[in-house]
C-alpha cells in the first residue's frame, strides 16, 4: 500500500519511503527519521552520470570485479535511505530484483553535487557514507570547471586520495584500475 508524502505524520521508516509511488520528478531519502525530498536533476547532471558510470562499469569489467554499477538505486544505510548518484554494488546483492541496496554489499559511492544539494553532497551524505563503512566515495564537481574528489574510508572517515582535474587524465586505482578525464563527463 502506498502512502502519499503529504499525508504522513510523525517520523518516517525505511519502509514507508520505500511504499511511496514512484515519482520521476522527486528523489526521496530517509535521513534519520526525516524525508528529504529533492528535485530530479538536470540533463547536465545525468549526462555526466551515465558516462561517469559507464567508465566506471567498463573498469570494473576489465578487472575482473564481481560488481554491479547502478544508478540513482536506494541505498539503505543504518541511519537511513539514500539515493546516490552511481552505486558499485557487489553483483550478489543485486542478483534480485528488489528496491534498495544494503550499504553493506556498496563498495563505491558517487555523488555529483547540484545546485540545490551542495551541503548535503560534500558534507551530510559522506558521513552518513562512512557512518556506514563503505570503502570509497566519490564527489563530482561541476563549478568552476569539473573535477572529481576521490575519497576512502580512513578509520570511519572519508580522506581524499586524488583530485581528478578537468583537463586531464588521471588514473584511479580504487577500487579498480580507471584512467578519467572529468571535462568530458558532461560536455553535450
Amino acid at each position: 500500500m502506498s502512502v502519499a508524502a503529504t499525508d504522513h505524520s510523525g517520523p518516517w521508516t525505511v519502509d514507508q519511503v520505500l511504499a511511496l509511488p514512484e515519482d520521476r520528478t522527486t528523489r526521496y531519502e530517509l535521513l534519520g527519521e526525516s524525508l528529504v525530498m529533492s528535485p530530479a536533476p538536470g540533463l547536465r547532471h545525468q549526462r555526466a552520470s551515465r558516462r561517469l558510470a559507464n567508465l566506471i562499469e567498463e573498469a570494473a569489467y576489465a578487472a575482473g570485479a564481481p560488481v554491479e554499477v547502478l544508478e540513482a538505486v536506494n541505498v539503505t544505510l543504518p541511519s537511513g535511505l539514500v539515493v546516490p548518484d552511481i552505486v558499485v554494488a557487489d553483483r550478489g546483492a543485486t542478483a534480485e530484483d528488489g528496491v534498495s541496496v544494503d550499504a553493506d554489499a556498496v563498495q563505491l559511492v558517487v555523488e555529483l553535487v547540484s545546485p540545490g544539494n551542495k551541503t548535503m553532497d560534500r558534507k551530510f551524505k559522506p558521513m552518513l557514507y562512512a557512518e556506514a563503512a563503505i570503502p570509497y566515495f566519490w564527489r563530482l564537481e561541476f563549478d568552476p570547471a569539473p573535477r572529481l574528489i576521490v575519497c576512502e574510508l580512513d578509520i570511519g572517515r572519508y580522506v581524499e586520495t586524488t583530485t581528478a582535474l578537468a583537463g586531464m587524465i588521471s588514473r584511479l586505482n580504487s577500487p579498480f584500475p580507471v584512467d578519467i578525464d572529468p571535462a568530458g563527463l558532461s560536455r553535450q
